[in-house]
């Protein structure tokens, strides 16, 4: 039987329900879901479900990322609900290229893990896997597993295994929508032309679950935890000199103006801390920047394309203004600016939560 797997949440207890129940038949997975976006994401789902079938006994095959054509198959269908049509043409795809590969490998029987994500409707797929039934001769295998306590023994196998947990389908387009309505920051379409590791990010969480396996290959216990913290995203930021010098400068991580914009200049310097007349916003030098953190950036350029850690630079804010609380903008330049200056920096600061890995 060729298994559609979707992510390891829903595979992981799916799979060991069906090699309960049809003890006879080789399972076999195939990881295709196009629809996940960022590519990231569809890669942190991938590495999950590897580990997971690996555990499980059951050969995995991943199928191709043509997210480009699933965008087409989707035209038009943007705005739809969850469960709506889009979701049916996203299922019709994900099934015909599985139907393809179960006839490929000579298979007669397929089935999806979605069938068990809380999400999804399964009289949707059913409807759909039994049309493809008729059409291609591979019978489509409709299991309940939610049903009669499904759902809270999927929630416990997860967290016994320590599975990634993500918090949306996997669409853009359903992301987009579900952000929308819990008012919150769609940050992982946040991907810094830095290439830096963002907290609570995809790639965070990439590196964290890529260490479990290696701590699991070599027979270390460890914990997964969660804890909330403050988040920070910085959108744009520019300096601007006069009306139309734009000048190299580089914003501290948590450096933040309540309404995204001050106008002034330098006032004053204490111990190489320049102190702007508005918005206790301070500069200092690339070299000041360099000698306290024994770096040797060369241009404000470099530091931009290739930044301290973000714990580096908020232990270094913390040295500057000696409470773990400030917000103050911290502005790195090559020399002190003088005259008028315009800042424009749109940030935003909010409640998240984030993994932790830690060995016993």
């Amino acid at each position: 039987m060729l298994v559609h797997i979707c992510c390891s949440v829903d595979s992981h207890f799916f799979l060991e329900k069906l090699q309960a129940d049809y003890p006879r038949e080789k399972l076999t997975g195939f990881f295709y879901d196009p629809n996940i976006h960022p590519y990231s994401e569809y890669q942190l789902r991938l590495l999950d479900v590897k580990r997971s079938c690996k555990k499980l006994g059951i050969d995995l095959l991943e199928g191709e990322y043509d997210y480009e054509n699933w965008l087409q198959a989707v035209r038009g269908l943007e705005n739809e609900p969850e469960k709506g049509k889009r979701c049916e043409v996203c299922f019709d795809k994900r099934f015909s290229v599985s139907a393809e590969k179960a006839l490929e490998l000579g298979e007669k029987k397929i089935t999806t893990t979605l069938l068990v994500s809380p999400l999804k409707s399964q009289e949707q797929l059913k409807r759909v896997g039994d049309a493809f039934y008729e059409k291609n001769g591979v019978e489509f295998i409709s299991v309940d597993y939610r049903s009669g306590g499904g759902s809270q023994d999927q929630s416990r196998v997860t967290k016994e295994e320590q599975l990634y947990r993500q918090d949306y389908c996997g669409c853009i387009f359903g992301l987009t929508m579900q952000r929308e309505q819990q008012d919150k920051l769609m940050d992982e379409m946040f991907s810094p032309i830095c290439g830096s590791i963002l907290p609570a990010s995809i790639e965070e969480r990439i590196e964290i679950y890529t260490k479990r396996n290696e701590i699991e290959e070599i027979g270390k216990e460890y914990k997964i935890i969660k804890h909330k913290f403050l988040n920070y995203r910085q959108m744009n930021f520019k300096l601007l000199k006069g009306k139309t010098k734009i000048l190299d400068a580089y914003a501290l991580s948590y450096s933040t103006l309540p309404r995204g914009r001050a106008q002034g200049k330098v006032e004053y310097s204490i111990d190489n801390i320049h102190y702007f007349n508005r918005e206790e916003i301070k500069f200092i030098t690339l070299d000041f920047f360099n000698e306290q953190n024994s770096t040797n950036y060369q241009t404000i350029k470099e530091l931009i394309y290739n930044p301290l850690t973000q714990e580096k630079e908020i232990s270094f804010r913390t040295q500057i203004n000696a409470t773990n609380y400030d917000l103050s903008p911290i502005i790195v330049v090559a020399e002190i600016p003088e005259g008028k200056l315009t800042i424009t920096l749109d940030t935003k600061i909010y409640e998240d939560t984030k993994e932790k890995l830690i060995i016993l």
